[in-house]
């Protein structure tokens, strides 16, 4: 299987091993061009492309995007990224002491630090949810939830396809469960657009954000927040602005709110519809060619690794798309790291000495740690060989 298209309609290093598209990464080369054109028709009339151009086109985006992912244009915004999302919503629900917010131990580290800022100053209490790892079957996942519902549970932060351990949680079967308890439910998708179909109004959950600038190859800044029609009175952005007192009647509060936070660069918003078009064109079978693509060379990666170094997968192939994480060896040694997003010195040394970009993670806490790999339409297999090579040569160096 090998890398799909011209490899130069991709901006990454040359003889690089990029195999991190999961944290971030690249934007084709059409596409970043044709956000560079908006910017350059924003620049040459900045007035005329703010007060009179910008609505109507991000409502033309809104339309792509909410096509795209099985959602009323109406519900959606445009948000720079996942987490801006989750803030969003947590900032805007009203909590009182005592009530209960439930997370997971999968959950992404800036989800987690939202939610336990806004159960401090509220005097709610976050539920922690500990799954099993390796996860057996889906059902694991619910019964550990449902196991911890109290009478106090408001709101369940749950991701789709999780950050650490690039698990795929059943997530129709937890909304519906939620919703039969009367819990309110916000999704971290950052990761499912581009990655795993979409139809977020058969889903159902009360709040679902998620990037477009991973999976869907959008410039970098371009995110969402799915809002359920019934609860949009709730929500605002972060940033109060003009829409706050807006006595415009053709659109709803929250369009008008979330359109207009204050002057920033919207063109990785109006580049989603080139990128959804672009990608779509890169196989004969559209969305659904690359998903499965993605996830073939995923899985096929996965056995290899598992075979040629003995590492588990944490998760059955069932509950994986476009990344798995493996459990490697417990870590040996101090820990060093400088870096607030995560990384650590292994993985630095990787692409230093060898120009091998993979994410290495300490999970659930060190020595323990994961291995994640991405595949996306500029891999190919020899990337995860190379991978192999390089890591086989690395840890025996480095064995005590």
């Amino acid at each position: 299987m090998q890398s799909v298209g011209d490899p130069a309609n991709w901006p990454l290093q040359a003889h690089a091993t990029f195999l991190n598209h999961g944290s971030f990464g690249s934007c084709p080369k059409p596409v970043l061009a044709y956000q560079q054109e908006l910017r350059r028709r924003m620049e040459r009339q900045p007035v005329h492309f703010f007060m009179r151009d910008l609505e109507p086109l991000l409502d033309k985006a809104r339309e792509a995007l909410g096509l795209f992912l099985g959602a009323d244009p109406e519900g959606l915004a445009f948000v720079p990224n996942a987490t801006y999302g989750i803030n969003a919503v947590l900032r805007a629900l009203v909590f009182k002491p005592g009530d209960e917010l439930m997370i997971t131990d999968h959950a992404y580290n800036a989800c987690r630090n939202a939610l336990d800022y806004v159960a401090e100053r509220s005097g709610a209490v976050v539920r922690v949810v500990r799954l099993p790892t390796p996860v057996v079957q889906p059902s694991d996942i619910l019964e550990r939830l449902l196991g911890q519902v109290t009478s106090r549970v408001r709101l369940l932060l749950i991701d789709h396809v999780t950050s650490p351990t690039a698990i795929i949680f059943p997530l129709e079967e937890i909304l519906q469960a939620m919703r039969s308890r009367g819990i309110a439910t916000l999704v971290d998708g950052a990761h499912a657009p581009g990655m795993i179909p979409l139809d977020l109004e058969a889903l159902g959950a009360t709040y679902y954000t998620g990037n477009c600038h991973k999976w869907m190859c959008a410039p970098k800044g371009a995110g969402f927040l799915y809002v359920r029609k019934d609860c949009s009175h709730l929500i605002r952005p972060l940033a109060i602005s003009h829409g706050a007192n807006a006595t415009r009647k053709d659109r709803s509060r929250f369009q008008l709110e979330f359109g207009w936070t204050g002057t920033s660069d919207p063109t990785a918003f109006l580049a989603v519809p080139r990128s959804i078009q672009w990608m779509a064109e890169q196989l004969s079978g559209g969305w659904d060619a690359i998903m499965h693509r993605n996830r073939r060379l995923a899985l096929a990666a996965m056995a290899f690794l598992q075979e040629r170094l003995g590492w588990v997968p944490v998760a059955p192939v069932d509950m994986i798309g476009s990344m798995v994480s493996l459990q490697m060896p417990p870590h040996r040694g101090e820990i060093h790291s400088t870096n607030p997003m995560g990384s650590n010195q292994l993985q630095d040394d990787l692409w230093r000495d060898y120009q091998v970009e993979v994410p290495l993670v300490f999970w659930p806490r060190p020595p323990h740690r994961l291995l994640r790999i991405s595949a996306q339409l500029y891999n190919c297999p020899e990337d995860y060989l190379r991978l192999v090579q390089v890591m086989s040569k690395v840890l025996a160096e480095r064995r005590p």
